[in-house]
């Protein structure tokens, strides 16, 4: 190896990369391969994007601005929910209506959940048979409250309560409720001994107790559920309490009937909860100590063949949390051969702690105070929406981020690649293998980035060593990942200067128009080849030994 001192000197300039900072910003080999959905929260448009950060399909034709969630069916359709600006329910989330777009973006189905008494906000789950299970606003009196034994000292001016009901879509705007399950019919109350619901909030773990506001005693959104999940084993269903700070799971073997009752069903306990977890203290079984989760999004199960299959994953965001981070917690629950959710009489549900958590290695690094998800991968890796400041990366297995995409959709417009991001906001993403039967029949061509004026080359093919354009010379660099030796074919008799760094940028080796690179003295791990011409271009490799 030669270090040519002068011939670095000459091109000085031109060795420092811009790092991107919208778009995809990281791509290592160890990212699952597949394709990415998400809504910009300020935008009516839906993207899919590949994992090089490049869209290969787009939904523009909704007039509605997301609220919140959006999915690919196995049809190939978009199910979009979208924003009504329903004026009795203007907290964040709100919906209204949901959505059904074909591939090529005609609407071929919508329903709308929305009056004075209810709306529908956040999140919504397509069943395995094609229903619709939306969470929804329910509007409740102050009088009606303290009817039910609310604490009068509580000066809410009417109370929202949650209710989820089970759509089977009709035609082309309108659908069946073929099953409803109302929080209000599973209250439990200690205040007033005259009204209903009376009893020992500890004793009743399966209600919630009417008059636990943690925080914010006069707010009207009291629960602000904020996802919904379906586990077709178990016929049960899994949704996050954003303000409990605690996340439920409820029967849906039940009829209707039954939902609001407190038996039937596969556990022969009605609608009642049948767990919950996060913050024990909603039940009078815990104390601050006890309380794990934190304004926390995005609970569901990871799904059969998956590892850690059965367990729920949930994207903790760590609001008022003591430090200023987020986490990707997991649970493994206690569920025994008759799928129930067995608890002691006087403890909380278990476990007693977390079964996994992941942090970032600075834990301040990773911090979204409020909407995000996360998505478990087959691999075992998950793919996590940091929702405020729309960043999506992946972790695998080690915990290591081997991919990173941030949005490059504003409010006010598309972001040109050296802008720094900002009110670009996700609730979160959705992650499709490339074998998603909603693929079938259609090609998924890369249609470009969407942010205006991106790096080129991309990091993506500066990583897996492409030919270039725009005047570059052709080049490949190969095999990646090495072993002992890195060769470079130009193609043409160019100068050229090789420069090698760590990950951490210091400079390993400078060399001038070389083919055959030993590397055998490396340890294993990430390296960054930059390849420089006499004409001032510059490509970028990212490689692994």
């Amino acid at each position: 190896m030669r270090l040519l001192l002068s011939v670095f000197s000459s091109f000085c300039a031109l060795c420092s990369f811009a790092q991107p900072t919208v778009g995809l910003t990281q791509y290592d080999t160890e990212n699952l391969d597949g394709y990415v959905l998400f809504s910009p929260m300020t935008s009516t448009g839906t993207y899919l994007i590949d994992k090089c950060g490049e869209k290969v399909h787009e939904w523009t034709t909704s007039s509605y601005r997301p609220g919140l969630s959006s999915y690919l069916l196995e049809d190939g359709s978009l199910m979009r929910s979208g924003i009504l600006d329903n004026p009795n329910f203007d907290e964040g989330g709100s919906g209204g209506i949901i959505e059904k777009f074909d591939w090529n973006g005609n609407l071929v189905w919508s329903y709308t959940l929305s009056d004075d008494d209810m709306c529908q906000h956040h999140d919504f789950t397509v069943l395995p048979n094609g229903n619709i299970l939306v969470i929804v606003w329910d509007r409740y009196t102050s009088a009606e409250a303290i009817a039910n034994g609310k604490n009068t000292s509580y000066a809410n001016s009417h109370l929202w309560s949650e209710k989820i009901v089970e759509l089977q879509p009709v035609g082309a705007n309108s659908a069946t409720i073929v099953w409803e399950w109302k929080l209000w019919d599973h209250l439990v109350q200690d205040f007033d001994n005259t009204k209903p619901n009376f009893g020992v909030v500890a004793d009743e773990p399966g209600l919630v107790d009417l008059n636990y506001f943690p925080g914010q005693p006069t707010s009207v959104d009291w629960i602000h559920l904020n996802s919904i999940d379906y586990n077709a084993e178990l016929d049960q269903l899994l949704v996050s309490s954003h303000t409990l700070n605690e996340i439920w799971v409820i029967d849906h073997s039940t009829s209707t009937v039954e939902a609001s009752g407190h038996t039937g069903g596969n556990s022969n306990k009605g609608g009642d909860l049948l767990y919950r977890w996060g913050n024990p203290q909603t039940y009078d079984r815990g104390n601050p100590t006890t309380k794990v989760f934190y304004g926390q999004h995005h609970a569901s199960w990871i799904p059969q063949g998956y590892p850690n299959a059965g367990k729920i994953i949930v994207f903790n965001n760590g609001l008022n949390r003591p430090g200023t981070y987020s986490s990707i917690d997991m649970i493994e629950t206690p569920i025994d051969a008759s799928q129930d959710y067995p608890i002691d009489a006087s403890s909380a549900f278990l476990p007693t702690s977390l079964f996994w958590t992941y942090t970032a290695p600075t834990p301040s690094d990773f911090y979204s105070s409020n909407i995000s998800g996360v998505y478990p991968l087959s691999n075992g890796s998950f793919l996590i929406a940091s929702g405020a400041n729309g960043t999506f990366f992946e972790i695998n297995s080690a915990e290591e981020t081997v991919w990173e995409y941030i949005n490059p959709v504003t409010q006010s417009g598309i972001l040109t690649q050296g802008d720094a991001a900002s009110n670009n906001v996700v609730f979160r993403c959705n992650f499709y293998p490339t074998t998603f039967a909603g693929f079938d029949g259609h090609i998924l061509t890369p249609l470009g980035e969407i942010e205006n004026n991106p790096t080129e080359p991309s990091i993506c093919d500066a990583f897996l060593g492409t030919s270039t354009t725009n005047g570059l010379v052709e080049m490949s660099i190969y095999p990646n990942p090495f072993s002992d030796y890195l060769y470079i074919d130009h193609g043409t008799d160019a100068e050229y200067l090789v420069k090698l760094t760590d990950a951490q940028g210091h400079i390993l080796l400078i060399e001038e128009n070389s083919t055959i690179i030993d590397l055998s003295g490396l340890s294993s791990g990430f390296y960054n080849l930059s390849v420089i011409q006499k004409d001032g271009t510059l490509r970028q490799f990212k490689l692994v030994k």
